[in-house]
């Protein structure tokens, strides 16, 4: 009867080893045994999940694999922000102690940018240096000319003329001497082309003047027009580098790349900074020396009138004092 029982009895860990099996059919405590077995089997089934039995049938400490797996996922998480907080410090920490003045990016961008840098902020310079020579050049030429073109139109002859501005520097003392110089030279020809071949050497001298004056200022314009593109040669480059550091940190946090960007664009900035006056200059100089060069050809249309009243005179019949007396 107890060797049925045995075979059928489902002992879990017991069946399965033959050499036991055969110890409890031979033992007399297989009743008791048996007794345990069955009262273990009724006590797990009754209890609630979770719960291991002892032999004895009593409850013992609440099985835990459950909840552990349970919250395996939540500690998983706390483990992964855990880890992102401290990969954030040390970013956090470099990006405050980044130097984002004008001269700690400059410092700190890469050695093209900060050749762009360089070269406009030469270009910077070149362009204010200009202003101020041509700005001192432009008001000495213009006052000299104003006082100038005053005598001549006091002036009765060109002669007179001569003797009034012919010995001063300048350009508009330049064109009566020119004048003078023809007037000698044609002095054995007929004076009919005399005012043609004075006209033709005042224009030169013009030309040559307003030539003069222009010199440097194409700088301005050069400055002014690819200034703005060369910084934004360098801000392309910086940002490339920037996302290429993207790339290596293998990170899309922006604050890592922000110091690079900001360098970058610190090119942009130094390059409108040079282009900006240098255009604002150069409109400036080109409007005063258009009134120069209005200054000298009035002055050489004072020239060429004084050559037409010279010969107009010439040309004047001559009456003898003691004609003059007979007359009246």
């Amino acid at each position: 009867m107890i060797r049925p029982l045995i075979t059928k009895l489902p002992l879990r860990g017991v069946s399965t080893v033959p050499s036991l099996r055969g110890a409890l059919r031979r033992t007399a405590l297989v009743p008791v045994f048996l007794a345990t077995t069955a009262a273990t089997a009724r006590a797990q089934t009754a209890a609630p999940a979770g719960t291991v039995i002892t032999p004895a049938g009593t409850p013992a400490v609440p099985d835990t694999a459950a909840a552990v797996q349970a919250a395996t996922p939540a500690v998983d998480a706390a483990a992964s922000a855990a880890a992102h907080a401290a990969q954030a410090v040390p970013q956090a920490v470099g990006i405050m102690s980044h130097d984002l003045s004008p001269w700690g990016m400059f410092m700190a961008a890469s050695p093209v940018v900060q050749a762009v840098m360089i070269g406009l902020a030469l270009a910077s310079v070149a362009t204010w240096t200009v202003w101020l020579a041509k700005s001192v050049e432009l008001s000495s030429a213009r006052r000299k000319a104003r006082r100038a073109l005053e005598a001549l139109e006091s002036a009765r002859s060109l002669t007179q003329a001569a003797e009034k501005v012919g010995f001063d520097k300048g350009d508009v003392p330049t064109l009566v001497r020119a004048a003078v110089a023809e007037a000698h030279l044609s002095a054995d020809v007929p004076g009919d082309g005399l005012k043609e071949r004075v006209a033709s050497r005042l224009s030169r001298i013009e030309a040559a003047a307003g030539r003069r004056m222009m010199r440097g200022t194409g700088i301005l314009a050069t400055i002014g027009s690819t200034s703005p593109f060369i910084g934004l040669f360098g801000t392309v480059w910086g940002i490339m580098t920037s996302f290429i550091g993207i790339a290596k940190s293998q990170t899309t946090n922006l604050a890592v790349v922000a110091p690079g960007i900001a360098e970058a664009l610190l090119a942009t900035a130094i390059g409108l900074v040079a282009a900006i006056p240098a255009v604002v200059i150069y409109n400036i100089f080109s409007r005063a020396i258009g009134g120069y060069r209005a200054q000298l050809a009035d002055a050489a249309a004072s020239v060429e009138r004084h050559v037409s009243r010279d010969l107009d005179r010439r040309a004047l019949p001559r009456t003898a004092p003691s004609a003059i007396n007979a007359a009246e």
